[in-house]
């Protein structure tokens, strides 16, 4: 059906350069004849408190994060009603609105619009996250830089925009979501194809580092022992249980004045990565003297909040820098920081490592790291583990990769589509009247990535502070 839609058969100049053409019968309509502002506040009345979120809209605040915000006061805070429009002030211009569908309140630096007479406000909804609507905002939002620059209400009302009549309005909203379902559900299908695929590869590397298989035969080792670590089990017989402080250096070298001369580097999900310095905020720029030299083949660490970040150890390739809350080691003779890693990496989703944590902060201190025991097979089996899975891991690599563009690809098609029916690119009215009614589905959000972006949940309150 999407393949057969067709532009409009006449359009019309709408006498703004940046709007261009629309559609003949549409009108050019400022936004502040179609909405107005509320501002009602919740005084002592017990209301829920609602988050705005870049994918899900309007949703409780308990269902939009996992740190609960700690306000108790919300007499201040501004009425949420189902049909509403809100907009995050503050994030205007990157397309942060959402229709409320259920009733509370919501953070008072947020603006909350209702229409003034009948439209299908979730059409305006798809059509100010468009480009060329977030742009418009940009342009007209106000303050000290883009992390900080309102939206205030008289310059969001003066916007001019291309309104279609009611019934296709709602037409549009009705086509969108048979689209966005169909596109969510591809999305889903790839995501869940990578997870499994992850699965795998940590599977593999699981059992190969640990000895549950000889690499050079695929089968298991003839003969086993106790490893005397409790949550490792048994290891091949002819292994080694040594100490890390007989493997690793840990080592210690403040970049300081000299930081310019230097990569930063992160240790991500993907390992050891070169981060873009100009993306930092310039108010780090002056602790960058306290990160640490990291040499190629060292061996970063995170040894801190272990179950909520996305990797343990990464083996940099880079000669760089890096925060100082890592720790780096740098590999002794006795065994390949390669096999190092790879360890450290199967340890990682199955959280074996619990058992060394300390503190509220899941932090395994550097001394307790270096008496903990690794095993190690000799330097030969250790090369022979290390290009064996090298070889397995490339090919699930390039298949995980290739589904991530796909879902990239999907989301760019995604955003494009919505963009041209929204502004009248393409007619879907007839498309629509044949749409088949279809039975709701579980709530499915695949246009998120969690390990990979960050949604907006934060009061804009919370927003200012950080």
């Amino acid at each position: 059906m999407i393949n057969r839609l067709q532009p409009y058969p006449a359009y019309k100049h709408s006498g703004v350069e940046w709007l261009g053409e629309v559609p003949e019968h549409w009108e050019v309509r400022r936004i502040k004849t179609l909405f107005r502002e509320t501002d009602e506040r919740n005084g002592d009345r017990r209301s829920p408190l609602l988050s705005l979120t870049r994918e899900r809209g309007i949703v409780p605040q308990a269902e939009a994060s996992n740190r609960i915000a700690s306000v108790e006061d919300l007499s201040n805070y501004k009425v949420c009603k189902s049909g509403d429009l809100i907009m995050n002030r503050m994030q205007a211009w990157s397309g942060m609105f959402a229709v409320s569908g259920i009733e509370g309140v919501i953070s008072p630096d947020y603006s909350v619009f209702q229409p003034k007479g009948p439209i299908d406000v979730r059409y305006f909804e798809a059509l100010f996250k468009t480009p060329a609507l977030v742009d418009e905002f940009a342009k007209r939002s106000k303050g000290i830089g883009s992390g900080f620059n309102r939206l205030y209400t008289p310059d969001f009302g003066a916007v001019p925009i291309a309104s279609p009549p009611l019934h296709e309005q709602t037409a549009i909203v009705r086509f969108l979501d048979w689209a966005d379902r169909r596109i969510r559900r591809y999305i889903h299908a790839k995501q869940k194809l990578i997870k499994l695929l992850e699965e795998y590869k940590q599977a593999l590397i699981h059992q190969a580092v640990t000895g549950k298989i000889d690499v050079r035969t695929g089968q298991p080792y003839p003969a086993y022992k106790d490893s005397g670590v409790p949550w490792l089990g048994e290891v091949p017989e002819h292994w080694e249980m040594v100490p890390n402080r007989a493997l690793l250096k840990k080592r210690k070298k403040l970049v300081g004045s000299r930081h310019s001369e230097y990569q930063m580097l992160s240790l991500t999900k993907q390992g050891i990565i070169v981060r873009d310095l100009t993306m930092l905020k310039g108010k780090f720029s002056a602790d960058l003297g306290t990160s640490q030299e990291v040499r190629p083949g060292d061996l970063v660490f995170c040894l801190f909040d272990i179950p909520e970040t996305p990797r343990t150890v990464g083996l940099s390739p880079y000669f760089g820098m890096i925060t100082g809350a890592y720790t780096i080691f740098e590999p002794l003779g006795r065994c390949r920081g390669e096999f190092i890693e790879r360890f450290y990496i199967a340890m990682d989703d199955r959280k074996l490592l619990a058992p060394l944590y300390t503190g509220l902060r899941n932090t395994i201190p550097p001394s307790v790291f270096l008496q903990t025991k690794t095993p190690v097979p000799p330097l030969p089996e250790q090369t022979a583990i290390v290009e064996y899975l090298d070889a397995k891991t490339a090919k699930i690599d390039v298949a995980i990769a290739a589904a991530r563009r796909e879902i990239e690809l999907l989301r760019e098609y995604r955003e494009r589509l919505i963009a041209d029916v929204v502004t009248g690119k393409v007619d879907v009215r007839e498309v629509a009247a044949q749409l088949p009614e279809e039975p709701p589905e579980d709530e499915v959000d695949p246009l998120t990535d969690e390990s990979e972006e960050t949604t907006e949940t934060l009061s804009a309150d919370e927003e200012t502070e950080e």
